[in-house]
C-alpha cells in the first residue's frame, strides 16, 4: 500500500511555527513515527508553500496511490483549484488539520476542498494524520474483501 502525505503552506516551521498551537514536534521526526507505525504501508511526503504545485503534486500521483492525506493549510479555504484537483483524481483524499478549525477564527470554518474528499480529520494534533492513515488502509482493505467475496461468488 502506498500513501501521499501533501502538507501546504508554513507546515514546513511544525515544530517552531506557534508551538502553543501546532505543537513542538518537527515534522521530520513525526513522520519517521507515522512510517514506524505502518511498515507495510510506503509514506511519500511532499510539501509546499505553493498552490500550484500542490496542485502538480495532486495530479502526479492522484492515479497511482491508495491514498492521499492532505493538510492544505490556507489553501483549504481559499483553493478552488485544489478543489478541482482533488476531484480530477482517482486516490480517495482525506482532509487533515492538526487542529480543529471549527474551534478558530471564522474564515477557517470554511473548507472549499471538503467536497472532494473522502473525510476530514482535525484537532487531534498531528495524531491526526495516523487517523487518516489508518482511514485509508481501513478502506483499502474493506475494498479488497469486498473483490475477494464477490470473485468467489462468481
Amino acid at each position: 500500500m502506498r500513501i501521499q502525505i501533501i502538507n501546504g503552506p508554513n507546515l514546513n516551521l511544525l515544530g517552531v511555527r506557534e508551538p502553543e498551537i501546532y505543537g513542538k514536534k518537527a515534522w521530520e521526526e513525526y513522520l519517521k513515527e507515522l512510517r514506524a507505525r505502518f511498515p507495510k504501508v510506503k509514506i511519500d511526503y511532499f510539501q509546499s508553500n505553493l498552490e500550484g504545485e500542490i496542485i502538480n503534486k495532486i495530479q502526479e500521483i492522484g492515479f497511482d496511490r491508495d491514498g492521499i492525506v492532505l493538510n492544505a493549510g490556507a489553501y483549504t479555504h481559499t483553493s478552488v483549484a485544489i478543489l478541482d484537483a482533488i476531484m480530477s483524481v482517482t486516490s480517495p483524499v482525506v482532509e487533515v488539520h492538526i487542529t480543529n478549525v471549527h474551534q478558530r477564527e471564522e474564515f477557517r470554518r470554511r473548507s472549499l476542498i471538503s467536497p472532494g474528499c473522502l473525510g476530514f480529520i482535525g484537532g487531534f494534533g498531528l495524531d491526526s494524520y495516523r487517523l487518516a492513515i489508518e482511514a485509508l488502509v481501513d478502506k483499502a482493505l474493506n475494498a479488497k474483501a469486498k473483490k475477494e467475496k464477490a470473485a468467489k461468488k462468481a
